[in-house]
């Protein structure tokens, strides 16, 4: 599997122990969860007030009422560039602006214009401009369907689920009985406007202004605020994301249990195939089938609930708008409901139609992958912890005593002076320059954690620094919010304040963060963040962060904290080096700011499977950099040669085989950096010839051009893999034999075997010459790996740049198409206007599923000809041909006669 994964970051721990649930809510235990799912499918009190619609260039506008309590909200639907559409609703009126998700939108996205079709009083039809797309909003009750042709590809509240719980005063305090009375009083003498003024809500359930979790009380001083809207898919059977759980790729029905939750928090040890919350929150569904791949992404960063249900959609009528939709067919459809705590509804539509279309859609929106350094794609040396300088030279050394290349060397938290970050234990790391400068002169490299969290110590100057800038977060009361993790009493810094963010980012300059050196790249563990003695191993919601409350931007404290440990690596290098950080918790957009791990798991057979599926749903929104090896401090040692010999020889293997990979897996990273294209994509996703079967969630892609069927199950003598594509061709990467697409294809496999087969019609760059580092291996020759498909063609490229600057944004790289047809390999440039030299050449070129040639002749960039040697196995039909000798970068041709 290491040749063909990213990164597999895990906390392996060893023994059976299991989570203990009961540290965590169920949706009964969430009050507004429990609420907002007691509400009735079908009985909408929501209708759209026509006679309010504005309708500009850029957006349409109308009110909204609650026929219950005559609250209005406003509605704001816009057309947006890439084929999306965005719909927000939010109080028309609030007492206090609610909270809207700032820093996750790359850009406000751009609108095109939108064109009224049609209206009457029933309601509008609006065209998309794109093909026969049309939104159709329907009054009573309120109702949006988006329609292509004579499908609807997706409806809002058609099941009647909106609920929006409007900010208001409590009717059982002083206050709010002095405010009623003089409401009462003065109301007869101000001229509101017909049922502007709302009616006073039902009696208030328990929860809604204060609610107990075991000890822990949440006072709730803005009252119930929950938030809901569902999404019905006609047509679709599987969605898939909203990353992260530890379950299957595809989503489950959650009709008879909880909800998926999206609520980030330090879940030791987590329980496999659960709905249950994780570290991270991607809100981002993604629905497929062989026609079309939508998705809905909910940017809202408070505690969040998805259920999922499927039924058949029967006849829907729509009014005359809608006649002309078919409705006697029954078919497959999947209904998708969001659950917030607080905010306001901002729901992006994204309408494919294919899935890389679906993930340039979302890439728009919330950024790329941020493009890592080719070295943080090397194998990692990781546990918690490592002793002291003389282990880390140890265990250093024993990678070049059996011969096993490694980048990166991990220290865990004992490395600090009293779990002060930014700092070094003066005993066991007294001369970390000297540590560091040591792995530099190997070409390697040190992750150290700084976790974002600070010891409550006078003597401590970061927490000096951020006490006297009153930069923590508050309690409800106001004082610094303190908690207890690691260090003992702690303070979280508050990084939603752009000034914490850019006071912990000035920290990793080389004269704050001492010792530190530029081979010293950072790992955020904690940054749920983690409070040992806060409800569910959290903040309390009614923590402060200005003025905002915790429970309005608890999913979004990883995510800013990455970014602020990102942009102070970026900083120490005066803007010229990628960082690489790695860090525990997520949100959408964490993508553009480095890697995330799975967390703490256990190293259990099931375990490893299910770390397949969590990165797969990762990879679909848009985290594509997931996942190392890591220990527990209580476990035995885990270096590679501490296994014994058979399986030192092994890792051996794997390992090297992995770094033979790099180029392909750099070259992949930078196709999804500057597109948004997948890095791994689930099989079925990719949707060969228009097959699409569930069983294939343990099978994945490589680009689209390696696919991997990992061996995840103890004991395990065969397998049994599904090849797609009926008109493909695949070739087992290690015995290189030609296998048919379409096909269900047995597999004996060993300890030492994993299934991995190249696409035929495809060129994979590899380097041969695995060194200690790949750093090393720099200036190291390429061999091209040439499948011919079916009409003897094939295409790949090779992409080079120095492989850690930010100097290929100023055009510092070499890109180039190498294609097989006719018999002609060629290399030819893609990017004219760039620049870059590179000492590499092309050692061999192995060609699988050729024919014997008489002869082989190279052409190179100077025009001159040469013969060259080649070898031909026809047991398998490969031909390799050896030393052109020609440049990387260079324009060239080899002719088979």
């Amino acid at each position: 599997m290491a040749p063909v994964m990213v990164l597999w970051l895990a906390l392996c721990l060893t023994g059976t122990w299991a989570v203990e649930k009961s540290n965590f809510k169920t949706c009964d235990q969430s009050a507004f969860c429990k609420r907002q799912r007691a509400l009735i499918p079908g009985e909408s009190p929501y209708r759209a007030l026509l006679e309010t619609m504005e309708l500009t260039n850029t957006r349409l506008t109308l009110q909204l009422i609650n026929d219950k309590n005559k609250v209005r909200l406003l509605l704001e639907l816009y057309r947006l560039q890439g084929n999306m559409t965005r719909v927000k609703i939010n109080e028309l009126k609030p007492l206090k602006p609610r909270f809207e998700v700032p820093d996750v939108l790359v850009k406000e996205p751009t609108t095109e214009p939108m064109s009224l079709l049609s209206q009457d009083e029933n309601g509008v039809v609006l065209s998309l401009g794109v093909e026969s797309q049309r939104v159709i909003l329907s009054a009573r009750p309120f109702r949006l369907d988006i329609m292509e042709g004579r499908e609807v590809l997706m409806s809002l509240n058609s099941r009647g689920l909106l609920a929006f719980e409007h900010l208001r005063i409590r009717k059982d305090t002083a206050l709010g009985s002095f405010c009623l009375s003089f409401k009462l009083l003065v109301t007869p003498f101000i001229p509101l406007l017909p049922k502007q003024t709302a009616k006073e809500d039902g009696k208030d359930e328990e929860g809604m202004w204060e609610e107990t979790f075991k000890t822990f009380v949440d006072s709730k001083p803005n009252g119930p605020t929950a938030i809901s809207l569902d999404f019905s898919l006609p047509g679709v059977e599987h969605v898939y994301g909203i990353p992260e759980h530890a379950d299957t790729a595809r989503l489950k029905t959650t009709e008879n249990g909880d909800p998926y939750r999206l609520h980030n928090m330090d879940v030791y040890k987590y329980e496999l195939y659960s709905p249950m919350a994780l570290y991270g929150s991607v809100p981002l569904i993604v629905a497929h089938n062989t026609e079309r791949t939508t998705g809905i992404f909910w940017l809202n960063a408070a505690e969040t609930w998805v259920d999922i249900s499927s039924n058949t959609a029967g006849k829907t009528v729509f009014g005359k708008m809608l006649d002309y939709v078919q409705g006697s067919n029954e078919k497959p459809q999947t209904d998708v409901r969001w659950i917030s705590e607080s905010g306001i509804i901002d729901a992006f539509i994204l309408l494919g139609p294919t899935p890389k279309d679906l993930f340039a859609q979302y890439a728009s929106l919330t950024g790329t992958q941020s493009f890592p350094p080719i070295f943080s794609l090397g194998y990692h040396q990781c546990r918690w912890n490592y002793n002291d300088q003389e282990d880390v030279q140890a265990v250093d050394a024993g990678f070049d005593q059996h011969d096993i290349p490694y980048d990166y060397i991990w220290l865990d938290i004992e490395h600090t002076d009293g779990k002060r970050y930014f700092s070094w234990d003066p005993h066991k790391f007294s001369s970390p320059k000297e540590m560091l400068q040591g792995l530099k002169d190997k070409k390697r490299k040190l992750v150290a954690i700084v976790d974002p969290h600070v010891k409550i110590e006078s003597s401590f100057k970061l927490h000096d620094e951020i006490q006297s800038r009153d930069l923590y977060v508050k309690n409800k009361d106001g004082g610094n919010y303190e908690g207890w993790c690691w260090p003992g009493s702690t303070g979280y810094p508050d990084f939603a304040n752009p000034e914490m963010r850019e006071l912990w980012a000035q920290m990793f300059a080389y004269d704050k963060y001492e010792g530190s050196m530029d081979n010293l790249h950072i790992w955020n563990d904690m940054n749920e963040p983690s409070v040992f003695n806060g409800p569910e191993i959290t903040m309390i919601k009614d923590a402060k962060h200005g003025e905002w409350e915790h429970r309005d931007v608890h999913n979004l404290y990883g995510f800013y904290v990455q970014m602020a440990t990102a942009e102070g690596l970026i900083q120490r290098s005066g803007g010229v080096e990628r960082p690489f950080v790695l860090a525990r918790s997520f949100f959408a957009g964490s993508q553009r700011y480095g890697a995330v791990w799975t967390g703490d798991n256990i190293a259990e057979w099931e375990h490893l499977k299910i770390s397949l599926p969590m990165c797969l749903s990762l990879s679909l929104t848009g985290i594509l950099n997931c996942s190392l090896s890591h220990a527990h401090m209580d476990t035995p040692r885990r270096e590679p040669w501490l296994h014994g010999l058979d399986n030192t020889n092994l890792i051996r293997d794997i390992v090297r085989q992995r770094y033979t990979f790099l180029p392909f897996w750099y070259q992949q990273f930078y196709h999804s950096h500057k597109t948004g294209i997948l890095l791994i994509w689930g099989v079925s996703v990719m949707n060969f010839a228009g097959r699409l079967l569930d069983s294939l969630t343990w099978m994945y892609f490589t680009g689209k051009d390696l696919l991997v069927h990992p061996v995840t199950e103890e004991g395990v003598t065969s397998v049994t893999a599904y090849l797609p594509g009926k008109d493909e061709v695949w070739y087992d990467i290690h015995t290189f034999k030609k296998h048919n697409g379409g096909q269900n294809l047995y597999i004996p496999v060993t300890i030492s075997s994993i299934p991995v087969f190249q696409r035929g019609g495809s060129i994979i760059p590899k380097k041969l010459r695995v060194r200690r580092s790949s750093t090393c291996m720099e200036h190291d020759p390429y061999t091209l790996y040439v499948a011919l498909g079916n009409q003897n063609t094939a295409e790949g490229e090779i992409y080079i740049d120095d492989g850690y600057t930010f100097n290929y944004e100023k055009k510092e790289f070499i890109h180039r198409k190498i294609s097989m047809a006719n018999n002609i390999i060629s290399s030819i440039n893609l990017a004219h206007d760039a620049h870059f030299t590179t000492q590499s050449w092309i050692e061999r070129v192995v060609i699988i599923g050729a024919t014997k040639p008489s002869k082989v002749t190279l052409k190179a960039a100077g025009g001159q000809e040469s013969k060259l040697d080649f070898e031909f196995d026809a047991s398998v039909s490969l031909l390799t041909i050896r030393k052109p000798g020609v440049n990387a970068g260079e324009d060239w041709t080899i002719t088979l006669k």
